[in-house]
């Protein structure tokens, strides 16, 4: 079966790796998948033209409900969707955007959620058709490269210090984007870091909102102690994150975050923002640590530096969560079936 895959390709996304995952797994069963970037058409009537060119795709899929889906609304095909995230906790709030996206999970054959709080989101503001929405948590693999060196990626990243292996660093892993909050901590850890000069953060990720992008440069400049590095490739960034002191995520909203499941895979402390999403995979005091505040978060990680025991408690038990419930084997068999459905 020839299948078209729509997803939002920013290199060095999370969506990115799930699509790009998600497409093996399509391959693997025997199928032809072509992944293209949402943002490559204008309307649904690009991509009918695209559906019917020889040879003719006979099924289709999407990640997102409004940025995806909604381009599939006038093909006479097959469709399944995935939801992202912020179409069911943001998108769903702009009315039009939510009839839009009511019309495309009608339509569609099945939809997937990666948590059973997604799925109830969706249930309440989208048209309630339960049998259709399945949960399937994020498969998780890490990977880190074996060429990497932590000095360098600090000193890159504007860190200047004689003592690299006492420093504790955060790392803060998103994209540029208004959603992902990135300087939510700065101006409280930057106090921070001022009482303890090891202290420091480091952001990294992909420059998505050129505006929020700027933002963060003037800021980080002129802020003692905030760092932005220049965003990696997946091996890099795994390497980086099992180097240093705890993963942090600062989003205002999320569906599920592959950066804190990566990092409890890796071994690394999680903190983390206390939404919905968030909660959803990190329970306080025995995945990781939540936090509500930016002086909250100061008061959790001074915990996590001196509570040498919670800190065991917390990379064990999240690693042994990601084993669990987020292992790569069960997630292939889930999209092999439902990709079967589209037949």
């Amino acid at each position: 079966m020839k299948l078209l895959f729509l997803a939002c390709l920013t290199p060095k996304t999370g969506n990115h790796t799930t699509a790009e995952r998600i497409r093996s797994y399509i391959e693997s069963a025997g199928h032809t998948c072509e992944l293209r970037d949402a943002g490559e058409f204008q309307s649904p009537a690009d991509v009918v033209n695209l559906v019917s060119e020889l040879p003719k795709f006979e099924a289709a899929l999407a990640i997102h409900l409004f940025k995806a889906g909604r381009l599939l609304m006038d093909i006479e095909i097959p469709f399944g969707v995935i939801f992202g995230g912020t179409d069911i906790n943001e998108d769903v709030k702009v009315e039009q955007k939510r009839v839009v996206m009511e019309q495309v999970l009608l339509k569609a054959r099945f939809a997937v959620a990666f948590t059973d709080k997604l799925k109830e989101e969706a249930e309440l503001f989208l048209v309630s058709q339960s049998s259709k929405i399945y949960v399937q948590p994020q498969g998780i693999q890490t990977d880190v490269t074996e060429k990497f060196c932590w000095t360098e990626f600090l000193r890159s990243s504007g860190v200047r210090t004689e003592h690299v292996d006492e420093l504790r660093v955060f790392l803060l892993v998103c994209g540029l984007r208004r959603v992902k909050d990135p300087l939510y901590l700065v101006e409280v850890f930057s106090k921070w870091h001022c009482e303890n000069l090891l202290n420091v953060l480091v952001i990294i990720g992909p420059k998505i909102d050129p505006v929020l992008t700027a933002e963060v440069e003037t800021v980080v400049k002129r802020t003692a102690g905030v760092f932005l590095a220049q965003e990696r490739c997946q091996q890099e960034l795994h390497a980086a994150m099992k180097r240093c002191f705890a993963v942090v995520n600062s989003s205002v909203s999320e569906g599920m975050s592959a950066a804190i499941l990566e990092a409890m895979d890796l071994g690394v402390p999680v903190l983390a923002r206390n939404i919905p999403g968030n909660a959803a995979v990190v329970q306080h005091e025995v995945t990781g640590l939540l936090y509500s505040s930016p002086q909250e978060f100061v008061h959790q990680s001074q915990r996590l530096l001196s509570d040498h025991e919670l800190r065991e408690r917390v990379v064990g038990n999240g690693k042994l969560y990601v084993e669990e419930h987020h292992g790569v084997k069960q997630e292939r068999e889930t999209y092999q079936r439902l990709v079967d459905t589209l037949h």
